[in-house]
């Protein structure tokens, strides 16, 4: 179990199986940007131990590196992790408990995983650690300020921001008519913009529930990820998204 950087090609693949067969898993460290928290996960158990991959998010990333070689040593040695399940071996004071990963956030998570396997259908696990009262984030009373640390990969495949489903987001009513959103902003203060046009008119602007954007076009899903003062935009439905700072968009 060791934890390495990012590298790519044939070499990186050699680098990887190197260290599954050394330690009994690759782990892949993810750091934290202006929205999107740090996160960890592993290659390799359900190779070596026909057991699932786990992954963790929302603390720093040498604390998910040690809870992830941790829970590889524990699979090493026979001893089974199930969702729904307290386990104290991972957090001093604090249980953990696991959930199952539905397979479509291994695209959005997991890549390099779905390059390893050549696939995405391989189980996996998230382990979800609790706040300080011991309540985890789907309990009542979880602490707000932590509510977005760590997405549940195991819900809301039709809903992959962090926000809430009620937030309000700008757009304009040439979408709720029918246009296609083409152009999307996350403003450096955290608001979202999503327009058909690159230049809306402001008369034309409408402020709608983040789930409803999602709801009418569900492929907007994709830019759950997009930092704030970030920009994304598409020639059409059909053409993949383009990432620009918002500031250096033509």
């Amino acid at each position: 179990m060791i934890q390495d950087p990012l590298n790519e090609g044939p070499v990186f693949r050699k680098d990887i199986q190197s260290k599954i067969d050394q330690y009994g898993c690759y782990i892949v460290l993810v750091e934290a940007d202006n929205y999107l928290p740090a996160y960890a996960y592993t290659i390799g158990i359900f190779q070596k131990f026909n057991f699932p991959e786990i992954i963790c998010f929302g603390l720093s990333i040498e604390h998910l590196g040690d809870l992830l070689n941790n829970a590889c040593e524990l699979i090493a040695n026979d001893v089974s992790l199930h969702p729904g399940i307290l386990y104290d071996d991972f957090l001093k004071n604090y249980s953990v408990q696991f959930l199952t990963v539905d397979k479509e956030y291994h695209s959005d998570y997991m890549a390099i995983c779905n390059i390893f396997y050549y696939t995405d259908n391989y189980p996996s696990l998230q382990m979800v650690w609790p706040d300080k009262a011991s309540l985890f984030p789907w309990e009542q009373g979880f602490n707000p300020d932590l509510q977005f640390m760590q997405p549940l990969l195991d819900r809301n495949t039709d809903f992959k921001f962090y926000e809430s489903r009620n937030l309000g987001v700008y757009t304009t009513k040439h979408f709720l008519d029918g246009n296609p959103i083409l152009h999307v902003y996350h403003n450096d203060d955290g608001d979202w913009q999503f327009h058909s046009e690159k230049e809306p008119n402001p008369s034309d602007g409408v402020l709608v529930c983040l789930e409803e954007i999602t709801r009418k076009d569900p492929s907007i899903n994709q830019l759950y990820h997009l930092p704030y003062g970030k920009y994304a935009w598409r020639i059409s439905v059909k053409d993949e998204w383009i990432f620009e700072s918002s500031g250096d968009e033509e």
